[in-house]
């Protein structure tokens, strides 16, 4: 795993957490990796300081340690929340994903069959009924094109970073 912090088009710095940096460079390409605070998409690396841990340091560290006398450790500073997003944004963000969760309650998922199912449906082989799934943004056209209602739901935030 490859910790990265990043900043946006609006100069709002965040971390986050990858595999490699190959998976990185694949989700950054493919609009996956977005902003916190603004939700943009034109995210790159921010310039940050590698922490290298060197084994002969912690050796000399630990053998100083030996001679100091034993001074009891000082208690961890309290963490306190930081809010990343305002009232507006969470009130949003929870509206969003209320919606997107009855949505899910409410539809069939028929995954990668979405335009075959949505075909028959619209064509009367199969009864209507709600259903969701994927589709490529060339088949959602081809399927408005002729006459069959489509609507996409996007990702939540948090499901693209």
């Amino acid at each position: 795993m490859i910790k990265y912090a990043l900043i946006c088009e609006a100069d709002h710095e965040f971390e986050s957490w990858f595999p490699d940096s190959a998976s990185y460079d694949k989700q950054v390409k493919r609009g996956l990796v977005a902003c916190p605070l603004c939700d943009s998409v034109k995210v790159s690396k921010a310039i940050m300081a590698p922490n290298v841990a060197r084994k002969d340091q912690d050796r000399a560290i630990a053998a100083d340690n030996d001679d100091a006398p034993s001074v009891p450790a000082a208690p961890a500073p309290q963490v306190k929340d930081i809010a990343l997003l305002d009232e507006q944004q969470q009130q949003l963000r929870g509206m969003i994903r209320e919606l997107h969760e009855k949505i899910v309650a409410n539809t069939d998922d028929v995954g990668e069959n979405f335009p075959e199912e949505a075909r028959k449906m619209h064509d009367g082989e199969t009864p209507a009924r709600s259903i969701r799934g994927k589709a490529s943004f060339e088949e959602a056209r081809e399927l408005l094109e002729d006459g069959i209602p489509v609507l996409p739901i996007p990702d939540l935030p948090e499901e693209r970073n």
